[in-house]
C-alpha cells in the first residue's frame, strides 16, 4: 500500500479534507483529525480509542503499533504502509474517522 492510496482512502471519507501540521499533511472532518500521514517514511497514523489499538494491534502487528509516548497511549497509532494491505486500512481509517466526525454525519453515512 502506499501513501497515495491511504491519502485517498482518507479523503474518500465523508466531509474529510486535507490541511497539514508539524510539516506533514493531515486529514480532517471538520477540522478535527483523524488521521496522518509522514510521505518522506512511508507511514500514516490514525486516531483510535485504546481499545481499538488493542485489536488492531493484536489482530495485525506488523501493520498496526501504538505512537510512541503520551500520545500512543491515548490511541493514535501507527500503520506501516508497505506491510498493508487495503481492506485493512480501509477499515482502520473509517474506524478513526468515526471516532472523529460528530455523531450525527456518522449516523447519516451509517444510514446509506
Amino acid at each position: 500500500m502506499t501513501i497515495a492510496d491511504f491519502r485517498r482512502m482518507a479523503l474518500g471519507m465523508p466531509e474529510a479534507t486535507e490541511s497539514a501540521h508539524m510539516g506533514h499533511p493531515d486529514f480532517r472532518v471538520r477540522g478535527k483529525i483523524f488521521a496522518t500521514i509522514w510521505p518522506g517514511e512511508g507511514w500514516g497514523m490514525v486516531k483510535l480509542t485504546p481499545e481499538q489499538q488493542r485489536e488492531f494491534v493484536l489482530a495485525e502487528p506488523k501493520i498496526f503499533a501504538p505512537v510512541k509516548g503520551g500520545w500512543g497511549l491515548r490511541g493514535a497509532t501507527t500503520v506501516r504502509l508497505e506491510e498493508a494491505d487495503k481492506a485493512t486500512v480501509r477499515r482502520a481509517v473509517g474506524t478513526a474517522w468515526r471516532n472523529t466526525a460528530p455523531k450525527k454525519l456518522v449516523e447519516r453515512r451509517e444510514a446509506v
